[in-house]
């Protein structure tokens, strides 16, 4: 009987120290965290990724280190995340391009929905169509009556084939019936470049990229592809605005971990992300490069994700760009 009683002690004993030990998510995070980019260094992505990470690391009490893994459409750094432990160590600056566009249209080795616990959407920015000053397009139907009387003339750059700078101006031509010749770029600066160099007519490209040549007078901004105009240019109508409906685009970015990582980890990044928006100096870099910022919960985050597929899967299956 005795052995009993000592065996039952060292049980409650054990039961005790387990559930001292147990909340392993109230000690997250014990080291340093790396956020991916899929994303090439300088653009628009490289800014929230880095500011982004600066502002968590003061909340979470460790580095945040930012690793750019580029290529593949973003499948590269994407995936790479996608087979990461999932202990909350290994996050991932998500986009469409890497979650959504990318595994549509070709076969990747991770499921970019299913293969990640969404902790946040952090930020969106909306696309700007410009156009190189020397055209003589001042507006929107200007832009439309040239392209409808010489059609595919007009070129127009994006920061690469399958991005949401791509395939906002697709969006673009299908509202406004028209038809243009795609010049992709890897990336927005050469896209900027050519655009204010005159080798293309247009551009459709993240305000940030666009925003200096811009303000010099480099570039004459058309419309903005979202629902309100941006604080920055509040002269520039939407392209609603301007008589194109149905062609708003963005390009998001999401706060993701490999599928199988811990609720609680999850939800404590999440809950920092919309804590992070209360910072004043995270709030001014965002609102410089005309960055919108957002703090999705987990299962917000997750239906956004998926509402952007299933859009870019009836986009792509029209524009027979859908992996066979």
């Amino acid at each position: 009987m005795p052995s009993m009683i000592s065996c039952l002690l060292a049980a409650a004993a054990a039961l005790s120290i387990a559930s001292v030990s147990a909340p392993a998510a109230a000690a997250y995070p014990e080291r340093p965290i790396t956020l991916v980019n899929p994303n090439a260094a300088g653009g628009p992505a490289d800014v929230v990724a880095r500011s982004l990470a600066r502002a968590l690391e003061k909340r979470l009490g460790q580095p945040v280190v930012v690793e750019n893994k580029p290529g593949g459409g973003a499948s590269i750094g994407t995936g790479f995340v996608a087979r990461a432990k999932p202990d909350g160590y290994t996050l991932l600056l998500g986009t469409s391009a890497g979650h959504v566009v990318t595994p549509l249209m070709q076969k990747t080795v991770y499921d970019g929905v299913g293969g990640f616990a969404f902790c946040s959407v952090v930020a969106v920015q909306p696309i700007m169509l410009v156009v190189n000053p020397s055209r003589g397009i001042k507006t929107v139907p200007d832009l439309i009556a040239r392209a409808k009387a010489e059609p595919g003339k007009l070129s127009y750059g994006s920061a690469g084939m399958g991005g949401a700078t791509h395939l906002g101006a697709e969006l673009f031509q299908q509202a406004a019936h028209v038809q243009l010749n795609h010049i992709p770029y890897a990336g927005a600066s050469p896209a900027i470049n050519d655009a204010v160099g005159g080798q293309i007519d247009l551009a459709m490209l993240n305000l940030s990229a666009s925003l200096p040549f811009i303000r010099q007078g480099r570039l004459v901004p058309l419309a903005y592809a979202a629902d309100k105009r941006s604080p920055l240019l509040p002269d520039v109508p939407t392209l609603d605005e301007a008589g194109v409906k149905g062609a708003q685009a963005a390009t998001w970015y999401s706060l993701a971990a490999p599928a199988g990582t811990p609720a609680d980890v999850v939800q404590k990044l999440s809950d920092t992300v919309r804590s992070v928006n209360d910072d004043p100096d995270y709030r001014r870099i965002m609102q410089d490069q005309a960055i919108e910022l957002m703090a999705l919960s987990p299962k917000d985050a997750d239906a956004y994700v998926q509402k952007d597929r299933a859009d870019m899967q009836r986009l792509l299956g029209t524009l027979g760009l859908l992996a066979k």
